[in-house]
């Protein structure tokens, strides 16, 4: 089986099932962590330990991701990504096998750093292969694959955290079932040498947009701290509210994934229609309205129209930023930036606990999804002002 061209099927599949790979990161083992803090106890500042062995696999990522981007950028796509997909199996799997909590960490570090490989390289392999148009549509399908997949596997993970804490950690070992798939079917995209690279860019020069990339980090940053609240502190909060099960909030999780996951379905044709900018302001609008609703919720069923509400704004978030950014940005630059991206991405995924964390313990769950919906809707409000500044700035300009 020889691989084969990026508009088949085949090459398609294992793009997205490749994808599926990061949601499963962090989020598949959420439904766990009330029995694993109760499992560790005994060990001082358990309930920071435990949120780290969640969100420890972020801070490896965004540190691996910029070094990944180097890598693929000069020797290739291919070699990189089979290493880091064989990588995952390994060390996502081995909380099953692990009875000390550091030793736990360590295993989650290693999986950060093979996640870092894997979104970086899938994210720039369809960058290569695809363009205009079908990049865009296709970024968007991979978000709503990410997300669908991310409903499949923190559904099973709440079901088994039911029956352990430690079951949920197997699922990492899907991945090696992709490892043929990677290996004969995708494509190594034709790479000019260094020397070819740079006497194109003498030649040819592409502005670097500085202030675009600042703010789009700033804003994968930022909506990532806010989002990752999700993960990290929903079954804590629905345990206190309802008494939810490990099954139950793995379903709510899964919940705010679904409904990212229908949102990116419909970017190619918001896209059509608003500006980069506006999508921004809709996705910052829609996740702070649904963490209000989290915050004011009085039961189980509150919580879940919060999620949905909040899960539509930031299935917008991902392929409007990818998508700006491929298409704004140097080709021999690519994965160098969209390893900046991740690192951005991950990095707030790392520090959300840091920071939602200790105003939880000082004012309460509820009223720190509140502040995060007020601080999305200043997001967007400042969005919005932008946006009218520079139409009237367009205007002047015509007039003059």
């Amino acid at each position: 089986m020889q691989p084969r061209h990026p508009e088949t099927v085949w090459v398609k599949a294992t793009l997205l099932l490749v994808s599926t790979l990061t949601v499963m990161a962090g989020a598949t083992i959420a439904p766990s962590l009330p029995a694993m803090r109760q499992h560790f106890a005994e060990v001082p500042n358990a309930d920071y330990w435990v949120r780290l062995v969640l969100t420890v696999p972020a801070l490896f990522i965004a540190l691996g991701a910029p070094i990944a981007g180097t890598i693929i950028d000069r020797f290739g796509r291919k070699r990189w990504l089979t290493l880091s997909v064989l990588a995952y199996g390994l060390a996502g799997s081995s909380g099953f096998f692990l009875n000390d909590i550091g030793w736990i960490l360590v295993g989650r570090l290693v999986l950060g750093l093979s996640v870092a490989g894997i979104m970086t390289t899938a994210t720039t392999l369809v960058a290569d292969y695809y363009l205009g148009a079908a990049r865009a549509q296709f970024l968007g399908v991979q978000a709503a694959f990410m997300g669908l997949g991310g409903v499949l596997f923190l559904t099973l993970g709440g079901y088994l955290a039911d029956v352990s804490w430690r079951f949920p950690f197997l699922i990492y070992m899907t991945a090696w079932l992709l490892l043929p798939l990677v290996l004969v079917v995708l494509p190594e995209p034709v790479r000019v040498s260094r020397a070819e690279a740079l006497a194109m860019a003498a030649a040819n020069p592409e502005p670097v947009p500085w202030a675009l990339l600042g703010a789009t980090f700033a804003i994968a940053l930022l909506t990532q701290i806010v989002f990752y609240m999700i993960p990290v502190q929903i079954p804590f909060y629905l345990q206190q509210l309802s008494g939810a099960t490990g099954s139950q909030s793995g379903l709510a999780i899964a919940l705010a994934t679904l409904a990212a996951a229908s949102s990116s379905l419909s970017y190619q044709k918001l896209k059509a229609r608003f500006t980069f900018t506006a999508i921004y302001a809709l996705a910052f609008g829609l996740m702070g309205v649904g963490y209000l609703a989290i915050a004011q919720a009085s039961s189980y069923g509150g919580v879940l129209v919060g999620l949905a509400i909040a899960g539509l704004g930031l299935g917008l978030f991902t392929p409007n930023m990818t998508v700006c950014l491929t298409s704004a940005t140097p080709a021999a630059l690519r994965g160098r930036i969209l390893g900046g991206l991740t690192t951005s991405f991950f990095f707030g995924q790392f520090i959300s606990p840091l920071v939602s964390q200790p105003l939880s313990q000082q004012l309460g769950l509820a009223t720190t999804y509140g502040l995060a919906g007020g601080l999305m809707l200043l997001l967007g409000a400042i969005t919005l002002a932008v946006m009218a500044h520079w139409r009237r700035l367009a205007q002047r300009q015509r007039l003059l």
